[in-house]
């Protein structure tokens, strides 16, 4: 059986994490991004694209595993809930292709990210995201 990337709202995530003890939620953000724009409460930073390369982190799938084998989940990939966001949920979804791609199955994207998309305007978090909910999240 092949597992798929379910793609979830930011509310759906948020009570996920609330309910499982072992779900990890991961922003897959640049550095920059994840300091200085914010983050949500508890997330852990596992970047997909960084700088100063700007290139796909090659290393994020194992990246992924020594989390889950590290403690903050338990020793089973499989048995984890994944969860990922970027900032509209384009990136976080490559992301969760290539961990399903890698085995695991329990992967969910944060369809609208942290700070959702473009509106009229070209300001983010007022159509949607993580901030525009009202979830608990932080700046360094």
């Amino acid at each position: 059986m092949t597992s798929e990337l379910q793609s979830i709202s930011p509310k759906e995530a948020w009570q996920i994490c609330q309910q499982s003890s072992r779900a990890l939620l991961i922003d897959v953000r640049s550095s920059m991004e994840y300091l200085f724009v914010g983050h949500p409460v508890g997330s852990v930073h596992v970047p997909w694209i960084d700088e100063p390369d700007w290139v796909v982190n090659e290393n994020f799938v194992t990246d992924i595993r020594k989390l889950i084998l590290g403690g903050v989940g338990d020793s089973s990939d499989n048995g984890v809930p994944i969860i990922l966001i970027c900032r509209s949920g384009k990136r976080s979804k490559e992301a969760g292709v290539k961990l399903i791609e890698a085995g695991f199955s329990k992967v969910h994207n944060i369809d609208e990210g942290f700070e959702g998309e473009l509106d009229e305007k070209h300001h983010r978090s007022t159509l949607g995201g993580w901030r525009y909910h009202n979830l608990p999240w932080e700046q360094c």
